[in-house]
């Protein structure tokens, strides 16, 4: 259809503005601040009340084109929107989807970069920002000093929209590869070799549901159409970041350390900009993959933690015993650990409270319910 073509700012921020005026039932459109050219970096807020968290409803994001080049990604984010809008209300997977979770998307992370991509020819034009930086080498890294300076304003802004929600999933879309990317980026010894999370278990389901439910993700042999570039294999079409070339101050790694966030990378394709001809078959091959990666927020436990006295209690400690990751409650108390099926001693702990210690049940399909009253 018509609505496959590539948009620039101008029409991306018109696009974005129609479909909120259109949509106002579902949907909310909010900027997390400016690109350095002062380009607002656009967010759709996709639920059925928009605006505000609901308790025990889980939050996720998909951001794209932090790379101003890699730009299959913010079209495809522009036709996802578009799709979970035309289809709520029609689509019971759809409107379940929306109804029970709130999806925010950023379409473009790197609209400076986009525009100076757009313009040009030459294949890593607009890749980084308008001062030359690479977003994705520039947040704050557990094991390396920054190698790009302080943050940029775009990656300022990310992390403040990371601070100010409690997401419990993320992905970032990219071009060059085809392949679901999973953290740790990188490790204490610079090397590209494999560097497991505590999750490293989660992170494999993750980016498996997208490389599975992707027709040629997973494949050994996929499809690779770009002949003048060499094409590169995985295995069930996932990797581990650092195993495939290590990077400091990327944005997965920052998510997870920093927050209670559970982020992967997408690489979509080998090209970067293709022509618009090309992205009606990107989007056929992802819409499935991205509509079941939303689906992965409604894996592992949730619950609420209250005092005695029904209280919600901000920030406690969710603790999986045996996994040195723990996640931490909203202000209404309530919390989302994803988690593969499995048996798990779960511990919550708050100052000024004793903790509390239960054992969860997880599922392979819905989420296990488990809240908490912690006593003085």
């Amino acid at each position: 259809p018509s609505s496959f073509r590539h948009h620039n700012y101008e029409e991306m921020t018109w696009l974005l503005k129609k479909y909120s005026r259109k949509y106002t039932n579902i949907t909310r459109l909010y900027d997390v601040g400016t690109s350095v050219q002062n380009r607002k970096l656009w967010v759709m807020e996709i639920s059925d009340n928009p605006g505000k968290h609901e308790v025990k409803e889980p939050e996720m994001k998909y951001t794209a084109n932090i790379h101003g080049n890699e730009v299959v990604g913010k079209e495809m984010l522009l036709h996802l929107i578009r799709y979970l809008c035309h289809n709520y209300g029609v689509n019971k997977r759809i409107t379940d989807l929306v109804d029970s979770t709130r999806i925010h998307i950023l379409p473009s992370l790197n609209p400076d970069g986009y525009e100076m991509a757009a313009q040009k020819t030459k294949t890593h034009t607009g890749t980084k920002n308008a001062n030359g930086v690479d977003l994705n080498r520039n947040f704050p890294d557990q094991f390396f000093p920054s190698t790009t300076g302080p943050p940029q304003p775009e990656t300022r802004a990310i992390m403040d929209w990371i601070k100010s929600n409690p997401f419990v999933l993320s992905a970032s879309l990219h071009s060059g590869s085809l392949v679901a990317n999973y953290p740790y980026d990188d490790n204490p010894s610079g090397q590209s070799l494999y560097s497991a999370t505590p999750d490293d278990d989660v992170f494999r389901q993750l980016a498996r549901a997208y490389s599975e439910a992707h027709p040629t993700m997973h494949l050994a042999n996929s499809p690779w159409k770009c002949p003048d570039k060499q094409r590169e294999h995985f295995i069930d079409g996932i990797t581990n970041g650092a195993r495939w070339y290590s990077i400091s101050g990327g944005m997965q790694d920052y998510n997870y350390v920093h927050s209670n966030a559970f982020e992967i990378t997408l690489e979509l394709g080998c090209e970067k900009f293709p022509n618009a001809s090309a992205l009606p078959e990107y989007w056929d091959e992802n819409k499935e993959a991205l509509l079941g990666y939303i689906e992965q927020t409604h894996r592992g436990v949730y619950g609420v933690v209250r005092d005695e006295e029904g209280d919600p209690i901000e920030n406690a400690r969710i603790s999986i015993t045996n996994r040195r990751h723990d996640v931490f409650t909203a202000k209404d108390g309530d919390y989302w650990r994803i988690l593969v099926p499995g048996s798990y001693e779960v511990t919550v702990s708050a100052r000024g409270f004793e903790h509390e210690t239960k054992v969860a049940s997880v599922s392979p399909s819905k989420a296990t319910s488990l809240d908490f009253t912690l006593k003085k």
